[in-house]
């Protein structure tokens, strides 16, 4: 029986160690010195926060860190639309990245109170109101809510009840709640700490609406009493992120000064006539909702965090907890040398780098479009389309897979001070915030199918379904730049036939396309065929939709994993990366097998033998499992996981 030598040992970590280093550099690609310089920035002491504190002592450690990380110049990247600049932009979304390393709660509080108040601020406010209120959001001198959802109203944004109506005789604006279901709910900063509210209502002029626009109300003195008119009540505990201090307000005929409406979109002259740069209410909609496409990139960017931080400690833990003799020695087995367990957690470290990749590519997206004034519709359309299809995916993939790695630490991972319940309870509600994850994958499967702004203004739910089907041809998939590699890939596939191999990156991308193309085609077919009239024809759509949105996302990942492998020039680093790759796409094609049963797309010998390259190829990364965790760039330490050896 050989025996490794201390040499040898020493050399075999150093390798792993490199290996770890280049994988992270690989996988942030772009902004790996911006990562890293945040990384280097971030203060460490105190970090995480005691799981036994109560309610109150939570939100109030919550507000404490975030003044620190604040005086460490994190949520400062936040600049008025007209004058940001796409380094400034990227910023933003990295430091929400950093911040949520530590406590999600505080990452959320930040979101709310930079992201969401001041970023409302900078991307919907004139040039007084951003010398007025921005610093102080940024500062925390200002401790904002962002109030959008209402108790009768989440997603369907432009049915807001809340009322925002010009009075001339005062010359000043008038918000009010007109019912119970008005009330704005679930909104952080608002049971403790806020002391003014960006509120979004339907904007009254002359007894005309003009659509949802947003209005600074104030809600509280500096001493923290709560303005005439205005009624705040507390949400209470939740299931997590109980240091966000969540509540509901209502408004009883508040008036607020006309220099406190957000009037970029919008505004009232000094007739008393209301005046927008977008005469079209729906492109105006969309115009201010879009730009605040941000906060989906952080929630997603967050999800992706708290899933790399689970999948860190339960691959870390799996490498070091024993369990059961290994036949004919006195050794237990680790549990990573286990299938079934390598089967848990490789495949979801393999689909984190491909979502990474993927991130990375919105991340410049948005920082593209909205570092320039004059980007066109199409631009737009493409950035919340992405934002919406990635922030749906990476938040269902961090609650299935925190789940899953708590469950792979046994008994050890349900215990507070191993983190991973914590990070289950607060990444559950990312799933329907900042958009509910089934709305954006409809959401998703409207842009793919047709250039619907354009189309669908003034007409009603069954009108846009029938409206895209019109414009619908025989398929629409567009690739644009890390897809046009893998454009090449499909047509080299295509002459190969089901000849390709197993691990042919072509092949993948073939599979991912077709499974896209097929089920958009027989979508848009269904669509025309549908009865106007008939809600429940359109309903019935509904599965289909889903899995539209789900095919072209999974095919825009894999065409970001594609492009980001291209990009890596370390030898081991970029086998590793390809390894992972085809780890994630037969993943995906196995979980679909039946589909490409279905659809005469893979034989049954081939979609059986999907299981038993998987295994191998989980066999083959085993051994290199501490230093794919190590890709993900988050120092052992700042885990914070007792049951680690570290």
């Amino acid at each position: 029986m050989s025996t490794i030598t201390a040499d040898e040992a020493v050399a075999d970590t150093t390798a792993e160690v490199d290996l770890g280093v280049a994988l992270n550099a690989a996988f942030e690609g772009r902004h790996h010195e911006r990562r890293a310089a945040g990384r280097a920035a971030y203060p460490t002491d105190g970090m995480h926060r005691d799981p036994s504190l109560g309610l109150a002592e939570a939100r109030q450690w919550t507000l404490e860190r975030l003044k620190v990380l604040v005086d460490h110049g994190f949520g400062q990247a936040i600049q008025p639309a007209e004058s940001a600049d796409e380094a400034t932009l990227v910023q933003s979304l990295i430091d929400f990245e950093t911040i949520s390393h530590g406590d999600l709660s505080v990452a959320i509080k930040s979101g709310v109170q930079h992201g969401l108040f001041g970023g409302a601020i900078a991307s919907l406010g004139n040039d007084d109101q951003h010398d007025r209120f921005l610093g102080g959001a940024l500062s925390l001198e200002v401790l904002g809510c962002f109030a959008m959802t209402e108790r009768g109203h989440g997603s369907d944004v432009q049915s807001l009840e809340t009322t925002i109506t010009f009075d001339p005789e005062a010359g000043d604006f008038v918000v009010h709640s007109p019912k119970e279901s008005s009330a704005k709910t679930y909104i952080g900063n608002a049971a403790a700490h806020g002391h003014m509210a960006a509120v979004f209502g339907q904007l009254i002029v002359d007894g005309t609406e003009h659509g949802v626009h947003c209005i600074l109300v104030p809600i509280r003195d500096d001493d923290g009493s709560v303005h005439e008119g205005v009624t705040i009540g507390d949400n209470g505990h939740k299931g997590g992120l109980i240091g966000v201090d969540n509540g509901w307000i209502s408004f009883d005929h508040v008036p607020v000064g006309r220099d406190l409406l957000l009037d970029r979109f919008g505004s009232v002259n000094t007739d008393g006539q209301y005046e927008s740069s977008i005469e079209n209410p729906n492109r105006r909609f969309f115009s201010m909702l879009g730009a605040l496409v941000r906060g989906r990139i952080c929630i997603g960017g967050g999800a992706a965090l708290a899933t790399r931080r689970a999948l860190s400690i339960a691959t870390l833990y799996a490498q070091q907890r024993t369990q059961f003799r290994h036949p004919g020695t006195e050794d237990e087995t680790p549990l990573l040398d286990y299938l079934a367990h390598q089967r848990k957690l490789l495949p979801a470290i393999a689909r984190t780098y491909a979502l990474g990749f993927a991130q990375n590519d919105l991340i410049d997206s948005f920082a593209r479009v909205a570092s320039n004034p004059d980007h066109q519709p199409k631009e737009q359309r493409a950035l919340e389309t992405l934002a919406a299809g990635l922030k749906a995916l990476n938040t269902e993939f961090a609650n299935a897979t925190v789940q899953t790695c708590r469950e792979a630490c046994g008994g050890a991972g349900y215990m507070s001070e191993n983190r991973l319940t914590q990070l289950r309870a607060d990444t559950d509600v990312f799933a329907t915030f900042e958009g509910d994850n089934t709305v954006l994958l409809q959401l998703v499967a409207k842009g793919v199918l047709t250039n619907y702004r354009e189309v669908w203004g003034g007409l009603d739910r069954l009108g846009m379904v029938q409206a895209s089907a019109r414009m619908v041809g025989s398929s629409v998939i567009e690739r644009t730049g890390a897809g046009l590699l893998a454009e090449r890939l499909v047509a080299t596939a295509r002459r190969k036939g089901d000849a390709a191999a197993f691990y042919d990156r072509g092949w993948h991308a073939w599979m991912f396309e077709e499974r896209e193309r097929h089920s958009i085609d027989s979508l848009a077919r269904r669509m025309r065929a549908a009865d106007r009239d008939s809600f429940e024809a359109v309903n019935a759509m509904q599965d289909h939709v889903i899995f539209v949105a789900r095919a072209h996302m999974d095919r825009v990942v894999l065409d970001s994993f594609i492009a980001g492998i291209e990009a890596c020039d370390d030898g081991p680093a970029k086998q590793t990366l390809e390894e992972l790759c085809t780890l994630f796409a037969l993943t995906s094609l196995e979980a679909d097998a039946g589909w490409f049963l279905a659809h005469n797309r893979m034989s049954d010998a081939r979609a059986k033998a999907l299981r038993k390259h998987i295994n191998q190829l989980c066999g083959d990364l085993r051994p290199r499992a501490t230093a794919l965790v190590e890709g993900f760039g988050i120092p052992a330490e700042w885990l914070g996981s007792a049951m680690l050896e570290v």
